[in-house]
């Protein structure tokens, strides 16, 4: 991948930014335990921050029999207690040794935001970091799918290579949904409806990778 793009931070620097934000989100928003949220469809909000607690006792190794989920703000500490431990361990590693949980905690930021209304963030720390492992997950679907390489463009101007070999296209899309477009939060239509050049529909099986689908309705 070749770009003109952010400086990732540090994950340690990252992470503790996401549960800032999910914590101040909640704690802003009393009652919303129950909301659905449409990104991870049959999650509600507890659900949400459950999974982001699960993953980090998962790399922690404290993971055990999973049991019904306390409330909202019970989860919101065990998940500070966890990160504490989390995050002495990344600033001890090299800084890249948890961006995927790392990405998956921002995803799932961005997920409640959408859930609760609230726009994404102007800047935060874990997007750059973030967006540099979707893509490349989406530049492995790319040439694991036998495609041309693809241009990733931002209307900000940042770009990336997706792919392998001589670039045979370019997709240019405002920052924030080229990053749930890479996450699978934009639906086929969506994705065609971006700024292209060559053709969408070449490219469109790639943003199926990993976890990731794209939903058949109008992702947010």
């Amino acid at each position: 991948m070749t770009a003109s793009r952010p400086v990732p931070a540090p994950d340690f620097v990252g992470y503790p930014e996401v549960r800032r934000g999910v914590r101040a989100l909640l704690e802003a928003r009393p009652g919303t335990h129950l909301r659905p949220v449409p990104a991870c469809r049959e999650w509600t909000v507890t659900d949400l921050v459950a999974h982001v607690v699960e993953i980090a006792e998962r790399v922690l190794g404290q993971g055990g029999t999973r049991l019904p989920a306390p409330a909202v703000p019970a989860l919101l500490d065990r998940w500070d207690d966890l990160g504490e431990q989390l995050d002495r361990r990344l600033a001890a590693a090299d800084g890249r040794s948890g961006e995927i949980m790392v990405m998956d905690a921002y995803t799932h930021e961005l997920d409640l935001r959408a859930a609760l209304d609230v726009p994404p963030p102007a800047e935060h720390l874990a997007w750059a970091p973030s967006f540099e492992v979707l893509v490349r997950g989406f530049s492995g679907a790319v040439s694991a799918g036998g495609l041309p390489a693809l241009r990733l463009r931002t209307t900000g101007g940042s770009e990336w290579t997706a792919g392998r070999g001589r670039v045979a296209g370019t997709l240019t899309a405002p920052a924030h949904d080229l990053y749930r477009a890479l996450a699978g939060r934009r639906s086929p239509a969506q994705l065609a409806a971006f700024e292209w050049t060559g053709n969408p529909a070449r490219w469109l099986p790639a943003f199926t990778w990993g976890p990731f689908v794209p939903p058949a309705y109008p992702g947010v």
